[in-house]
């Protein structure tokens, strides 16, 4: 794990000011801390190589990714794209166990539990922090928008300097409500997952709804010229990134091994009873027309405006709550009628598939048996305080 979270990348974007604004960096720092907690790669890693869920939270950098890819588009920022049907199966299939999540009830509302020894930086907040402060937020400045950049390069009259000023005001609103997306406790079931990540999906589905009209009004004002001029300073971001790719993104790339439907451990470890069966069969066609809606979902190749990306993004957000608002009810029916015991080998179909592995049997320590439903305390690696740290709040 020390070796994982102390990689250059991780530990020169944490010290740069703005080192969140990269898109690679928050990709690199959510690969060293979702592969950290399970001690690999990880089935549900996304195609260029970040992650959906990092613990309990689903989309850690959303405000970032969504900004990156309205302003700068795909080439810049291809990472909003890769989330789709895979995080919707990692939120049925949860890939961490419940030793691998109890590192973040340090960060839980109300835990009256022991803490880790504070140290530096830490010692002065850790008495007010919470889940939610490991969302990313960048709180000092207007995350992932470049207003001064935009200001600079177009030289705005009066009337778009108050048009760029409530773009602003717009942005920061979108940052708080996404922000308070976050999830308040650690979802340890399949439904309290999914409950979780159509909760983040509508927070930034209404963010963009808050931006649209103060963006569209902003670049409406725009002079052909200034126009050109912030496609200039998209052209800027774009040499500046080592590892550019195409606005058609990734979001159709063929995964086959990564989502097939885990079949034969449900039926070799819950056992469902033939009533059970029916239910699991209307959740398996559920999942699979949810992937048919995502598929038909991608970037499109004439977004070429900032208007245009962002309104991208909302028919995006649009197909994943329409995927999730499929498996959901699906998902709520089978869970409920299974026996306890059902629903903890359930939810240990995701670690299974990642051989097995808790947090605690990858730092090579022995796993202790699991109540999944009871609050218990280890003194493993601190997951939620590593990334904690990392993000720097």
């Amino acid at each position: 794990m020390g070796h994982a979270l102390a990689s250059h990348q991780v530990r020169a974007a944490m010290q740069r000011p703005g080192g969140l604004r990269n898109p690679m960096a928050r990709a690199a720092i959510t690969t060293a801390a979702a592969g950290a907690a399970m001690g690999g790669v990880g089935w549900w890693r996304h195609p260029n190589g970040g992650y959906g869920w990092v613990g309990p939270i689903f989309w850690p950098y959303a405000y970032y990714d969504l900004y990156d890819y309205a302003w700068w588009g795909g080439g810049y920022d291809p990472y909003f794209w890769d989330y789709g049907y895979g995080d919707l199966y990692a939120g049925l299939f949860g890939p961490y166990d419940y030793d691998a999540l109890s590192g973040y009830a340090y960060y839980l509302p109300g835990y009256a539990g022991p803490r880790p020894p504070a140290t530096g930086r830490s010692r002065a907040t850790a008495q007010t922090t919470t889940l939610a402060d490991m969302c990313g937020s960048d709180r000092s400045d207007i995350a992932g928008f470049p207003i001064e950049q935009f200001r600079s390069a177009i030289q705005p009259n009066a009337e778009q300097s108050t048009a760029l000023d409530d773009l602003a005001s717009a942005s920061q609103k979108a940052s708080a409500t996404i922000l308070n997306s976050c999830p308040k406790d650690v979802p340890l079931t399949a439904p309290s997952r999914l409950a979780a990540m159509q909760q983040r999906l509508q927070a930034m589905r209404d963010a963009v709804g808050i931006l649209q009209p103060a963006l569209e009004r902003f670049y409406g004002l725009l002079s052909d010229d200034q126009k050109a001029k912030v496609t200039a300073l998209v052209a800027d971001q774009h040499r500046g990134q080592h590892e550019a790719t195409a606005d058609n993104g990734n979001c159709n790339t063929a995964q086959p091994a990564a989502i097939a439907w885990p079949g034969d451990i449900i039926e070799r470890n819950v056992k469902p009873t033939d009533a059970q069966r029916a239910s699991l069969d209307a959740l398996r066609d559920a999942a699979t027309k949810a992937e048919d809606t995502l598929k038909s979902s991608c970037p499109p190749t004439d977004a070429r405006t900032p208007p245009a990306r962002l309104a991208a993004v909302g028919a995006r957000l649009d197909s994943m709550l329409q995927a999730i608002g499929t498996v959901r009810p699906a998902v709520d029916t089978f869970y409920s009628a299974l026996s306890d015991e059902q629903k903890a080998a359930f939810d240990a179909v995701g670690p299974e598939r990642d051989g097995g592995r808790s947090a605690m049997a990858a730092a090579g320590g022995d796993e202790p048996p699991r109540s999944r439903h009871r609050r218990h305390h280890h003194h493993g690696p601190n997951v939620g305080g590593m990334i904690f740290r990392m993000i720097g709040l």
